[in-house]
């Protein structure tokens, strides 16, 4: 039995049109996790193993960042320290 004609269209129920997008997106996703590797039984442990990692890298280049801008601000308040000590000739008696 072929499906109605409209023209130079075929016209099919919405239910049964809805299903084959339902299946070739459940199709599609399967085979797009097939390819990059996550199918199977350890996919759900992997998946979560990659987040736990993306974490972690994100904690390394913040606390690298906090790392950064405290030995700079260190090297600032030494500067002006040596700056201060240097003024009052706090370190010998210069000329």
């Amino acid at each position: 039995m072929a499906p109605p004609k409209a023209g130079d269209q075929f016209r099919m129920p919405d239910a049964e049109f809805e299903a084959i997008l339902t299946r070739a997106a459940e199709e599609g996703a399967k085979r797009a996790l097939a390819d990059v590797g996550l199918d199977g039984d350890e996919a759900a442990l992997d998946i979560r193993d990659l987040r736990s990692l993306v974490d972690c890298i994100r904690l390394v280049r913040r606390t690298a960042i906090q790392t950064a801008v405290r030995m700079i601000t260190t090297g600032v308040m030494l500067a002006l320290l040596a700056g201060i000590a240097i003024k009052l000739k706090i370190f010998g008696g210069g000329p």
